[in-house]
């Protein structure tokens, strides 16, 4: 098995991107990891760091697409970037999987024009894995990948994200919901009215309905399915309220004595409490229906990080996702789904 990685995308590229390569190796990986980008400097880092090559080859490309930049417009002028060198390999079918920290538009656009859809795929989605209350992984999806969606769109991630949940987690009949502004079957727009009575005829989920924004992270749904422009609201509210409630609990424990003295006492729940949500812990967000498996680390990810992600990638090689996900979605009885 072999495994592209981009090791210049991300804002702590190349050093921590190939150490995480190094130390993915080293604790047992069992792929080989293709080193995308400068090939030269890379050599460098790893002759500076004293690091072991094992496992290691090297793919090179000159460019690199910043997040600054237009996905779309960076991709036609930049034909030498690390991202678009490693979507060509990837189609190629001689690497398993891609990983990067980079851009997230310019992986998704090199994705669907260089990588191409798998047979039976209208939309590739980009689902995440979430923590919950109940310590249950869930998979959110989509959160960026399609802002505008047809019903039959959120269908496809449905069954995308139940073929991942199975065969990644091992979850036997995962609880599927829709993302809403209320529970009951009534509520919602035109859209999730037509999404919530389609996914009600797909044979092979585990549909319950509809579920509100609070409801993500309680751990009691395996997969919450929305569209990309309200997943990636959902999102970044969900980080940022994380970061405001950190930034406030601090802020209140420094302000007296007895409040530190507080925090020594629980000093141990709260380092527990942020390993359960720490994403270095937990890998990418996952392009579903690529031909490949595509791992999109967070843009700040460390080697541990990385590490996570080529694990990830690995064991969703392992399984064969991609040509799951096909063999579902070429099913002819979702041509039997009405829409209305």
């Amino acid at each position: 098995m072999k495994i592209l990685l981009d090791a210049f995308g991300g804002d702590n590229s190349p050093n921590e991107i190939i150490k995480g390569a190094v130390d993915y190796v080293s604790s047992g990986g069992s792929a080989e990891i293709t080193l995308v980008g400068k090939v030269d400097v890379i050599k460098k880092i790893i002759e500076e760091n004293g690091y072991s090559d094992k496992n290691l080859s090297y793919l090179n490309a000159t460019e690199v697409i910043t997040c600054e930049e237009a996905p779309t417009e960076a991709f036609r002028k930049k034909p030498d970037s690390t991202i678009t060198v490693s979507m060509s390999a990837l189609r190629s079918g001689e690497y398993g999987a891609f990983v990067s920290a980079g851009s997230t538009g310019a992986v998704l656009t090199a994705a669907v024009l260089k990588a191409g859809r798998v047979k039976g795929v209208i939309r590739p989605g980009l689902g995440t894995i979430l923590p919950s209350i109940s310590g249950n992984p869930v998979m959110f999806m989509d959160v960026g990948a399609n802002a505008d969606c047809k019903p039959e769109y959120l269908v496809q991630f449905a069954i995308m994200a139940d073929t991942y949940m199975k065969k990644i987690y091992g979850l036997k009949n995962p609880k599927i919901a829709l993302l809403c502004n209320g529970t009951e079957d009534e509520k919602g727009s035109s859209f999730t009215h037509t999404v919530f009575k389609a996914l009600k005829q797909v044979d092979g989920i585990n549909f319950v309905g509809n579920i509100e924004g609070r409801d993500i992270l309680t751990g009691n749904y395996d997969i919450v399915v929305t569209d990309g422009f309200s997943g990636n609201v959902a999102i970044k509210s969900t980080e940022g309220a994380a970061n405001a409630i950190i930034a406030i609990l601090k802020k209140n424990i420094l302000a007296s004595f007895k409040a530190k003295l507080g925090f020594l006492l629980m000093k141990k729940a709260f380092k527990n409490t942020m390993k359960e949500v720490d994403y270095n812990n937990r890998g990418g967000a996952v392009l579903l229906g690529i031909n490949g498996v595509i791992v999109k680390s967070h843009g700040s990810s460390k080697a541990p990080a990385i590490v996570a992600s080529l694990y990830q990638a690995e064991k969703a090689v392992k399984e064969d996702i991609k040509s799951e996900i096909s063999a579902r979605l070429c099913d002819e009885k979702l041509k039997e789904i009405v829409y209305e």
